[in-house]
């Protein structure tokens, strides 16, 4: 009997190996990680522990030792070279091999690199990994002058955080927006006065053309139509990309991401896929990707129970948060397709909630310093109650009382 494997250590993966014991699992079980770090938190990376707030001891989830008490075994410093599904087995980067009766791919995923000249120049980074984490501190150490290509959730969470410390900080977005691809217009333009009225120099519709340097390290940022931004710190914050070539390679079912249900099974009934390297086929057919904590535990939870041939599926609505400055900002939902937006709270206190309807039933809202609404807001999705427009925007009427 081969046990359970489960490659890749970060959220999802330790999440899967103990729901695997929790559900009643006794067989062994390998989590393997590519890393050298015992699995932690991610999201305090561009946040917490970029401003020295948060120690990296207190990013461990769960220390090796902790594992071994469940009898879970960690594998760490270990990649995976190829599935032989026939087999059931694994191939490590070592040359051995390790059988499975069950596997689960939480591979993650992996920085989007910048395809410009000067990308590889000293002082560029990416933000994906403790050790990019780390990397950036020691760079900010002496930075004077940042520049941030991308202006996502990273992007603008390290330029924050570099602001907070005094640097010079630009944030060239190609977009006309921020945030185009997961916040609407209103939002977008909250965070763009957020960041100008800290001093951040934020440039719109900026296509970056080249890095420029001198004697191996980077010193500016070039634009397309010839302006030119000093940087002797680059953060590149252009996306993700999911680790998908193992599963590819295997024969399953790839899709902009490892294909899976709402019980997180891929293509091959003995091996199911949690995390950022998965997109879920949705009951219509469509495809839906989601990168956030939210997902990667929920999936790894459904994706454990059904190797054990157990049905749970995730279906609760998606949630997702940014720290920046003094304002967090909590989603829920998916504005997509939303064709009525009312606001609760006044934007210009920088306390307010966008609650966002498709058709007149509630799709999304977003929250800003307004943490009740968030939760209340997620109570909403999961009892199915959708408050009027009216109701929303009324701050005088407690949507709490529709959960009654």
């Amino acid at each position: 009997m081969g046990g359970m494997l489960i490659i890749g250590a970060g959220l999802a993966g330790l999440t899967a190996a103990e729901t695997l014991r929790s559900e009643g699992y006794e067989g062994s079980i390998t989590l393997i990680g590519d890393e050298t770090h015992a699995p932690y938190q991610r999201p305090p990376l561009s946040k917490g522990f970029l401003a020295g707030e948060t120690r990296e001891a207190q990013l461990t989830m769960r220390p090796a030792d902790a594992l071994a008490g469940k009898n879970i075994r960690l594998r760490l410093g270990t990649g995976v070279t190829t599935i032989d599904r026939t087999a059931r087995q694994v191939t490590l980067d070592d040359g051995t091999t390790l059988a499975y009766d069950g596997l689960a791919l939480c591979t993650g995923a992996r920085l989007r690199p910048l395809p410009l000249p000067g990308a590889d120049w000293q002082g560029v980074h990416g933000l994906r990994s403790l050790d990019d984490a780390k990397a950036i501190v020691a760079a900010l150490e002496t930075a004077q002058s940042v520049g941030v290509i991308g202006g996502g959730f990273i992007g603008l969470e390290v330029a924050a955080v570099a602001r907070k410390k005094g640097k010079q900080v630009t944030v060239l977005e190609a977009a006309d927006r921020l945030m185009a691809r997961v916040v609407p217009p209103l939002i977008s333009q909250f965070y763009l006065d957020l960041h100008t009225s800290h001093g951040v120099e934020v440039v719109l519709g900026a296509m970056v053309s080249e890095l420029a340097g001198n004697n191996g390290r980077i010193a500016a940022v070039r634009t397309k139509d010839g302006r030119e931004f000093a940087a002797d710190l680059v953060l590149v914050g252009i996306g993700i990309m999911p680790n998908v070539e193992l599963a590819r390679t295997a024969g399953l079912d790839v899709d902009g991401g490892i294909v899976v249900d709402a019980c997180g099974r891929s293509s091959d009934p003995s091996i199911t896929a949690a995390g950022d390297c998965t997109v879920r086929r949705l009951a219509d057919g469509s495809l839906r990707r989601l990168e956030s904590i939210q997902n990667a535990m929920e999936q790894a939870k459904s994706a454990a129970t059904a190797l054990l041939g157990r049905e749970r599926p995730f279906n609760a609505a998606p949630w997702f948060w940014s720290d920046q400055y003094d304002v967090k900002l909590q989603m829920v939902g998916l504005t997509a397709g939303f064709d009525r937006m009312v606001t609760r709270g006044d934007p210009a206190t920088r306390k307010f909630s966008a609650y966002y309807y498709r058709a007149g039933k509630l799709i999304a809202i977003d929250s800003l310093n307004q943490p009740g609404d968030h939760m209340n807001g997620r109570k909403l999705f999961d009892k199915g109650i959708s408050p009027t427009p009216e109701q929303a925007a009324n701050t005088g009427f407690d949507l709490a009382s529709l959960l009654a």
